[in-house]
Order: structure tokens, then sequence, then C-alpha cells
């Protein structure tokens, strides 16, 4: 995978982020310097912390400069506003043309908003991503079947695996229930406390 796909994959394994989740993602949802990921309006429309990956961070500062040219080119042409949540817009009628409301990764045409009809540039659509995800599987030849929910759910198995405590999963995933997050200790095959026996180190 390469560019914008490549690093949107990244956030879903690296951060454990939901597909959408990572499609929406605004330039002021990303705080490098405490290395995480505001996730706003997630499942249940509740707010949530994630891991930005090291690995992931000087990709996104990258892509952030020619997102940044886009949104300029965009305000010399008179539109850069994007879609604000939760009546925003409404409140603050210059907000969706600040350089912190944009997407990190825009849709690469302009097009016009079904509900107000003004012209305004969305994020990418879902299907680049899933598209991306299913011919690298296919050039891979992996016979499985890989979703973008793959990356997410390797991100709670592998954190798991390395010892990590299911609460605390629990909660970088956005769960409201620990039986939701008690999957991936099936998954392991491990008992429901996934508890490595003292005989087995």
């Amino acid at each position: 995978m390469r560019g914008a796909p490549r690093l949107m994959a990244k956030l879903l394994y690296g951060s454990g982020l939901r597909l959408m989740e990572c499609m929406r993602l605004r330039v002021k949802d990303i705080d490098f310097e405490n290395h995480q990921i505001i996730v706003r309006s997630g499942k249940g429309d509740d707010d949530r912390l994630a891991i930005l990956p090291d690995s992931a961070g000087a990709e996104i500062k990258h892509i952030l400069q020619d997102v940044k040219a886009l949104h300029e080119k965009d305000l010399s042409d008179g539109y850069g506003e994007v879609t604000l949540p939760n009546a925003l817009g409404v409140k603050y009628k210059n907000a969706g043309k600040e350089w912190g409301w944009q997407y990190i990764f825009p849709a690469s045409q302009r097009s016009i908003d079904p509900l107000s009809g003004v012209i305004r540039r969305h994020h990418l659509d879902e299907s680049v991503l899933q598209k991306a995800i299913r011919n690298a599987t296919q050039i891979a030849k992996i016979d499985k079947q890989a979703t973008a929910h793959t990356f997410r759910h390797s991100f709670a198995t592998h954190l798991l695996e390395a010892g990590y405590d299911i609460r605390t999963i629990q909660e970088l995933l956005g769960h409201k229930d620990v039986k939701t997050t008690m999957i991936y200790t099936r998954v392991l095959n491990r008992g429901p406390k996934a508890v490595r026996s003292p005989l087995d180190d």
C-alpha cells in the first residue's frame, strides 16, 4: 500500500481506530506532543483518546503539508469550508474554514453538500481504503478475508498478547462493556481472565 491508504491502515492497526473514525480525523484531533489521537463522536457518540504511533507521526506531518496547500488553494478559490459537527457551524460561522477543522484525509474533489447545497471538500470516501486493502491482500496472496476492521482486531489481539490488561484495551477501543473486549481472550484461546499459568513461564 502507498500514500494516504497506507497511512490510514497504519492508524487502524497502530491506534485501533474504526474505519470511519479514521476517515473523519481532523487536524486538531492529532496531539503530536502527547502522542495521542482524539477520537471525536466515535461509536455511541463518545469521545476517547487513542494512541498516536511514533512511527506514524512523521508521516502525518508530511501529509499535512499537502493538505495545507490544498486547503490554501481552496480558500484562494473562494471555498475551503468543511462541515462542522453538532451544528457548530451555526454558532461559529467561519470555523469551517479554519485549518484545525480540516480533514487529514480530504477528498480529491470538492462536492455539493446535499443538506446545505454549499460546495465543500469532504473527507476521502471510505471505499478508497477498502479497495486498497482488497488489492493489497490479493497482491500479498492472503487467502483469508481481510477488511479495515481486521486491523482493529489485530491491534487488540496483539496488545493482549503483549500483556496489556483488558481494561486498558477496552478503554483504547472505546468499548462500553468489557464483555465486548473479552472476545479477544477467546481469540487467543485463553481463559476469561487471560491469565497465563506460572508453570508455562
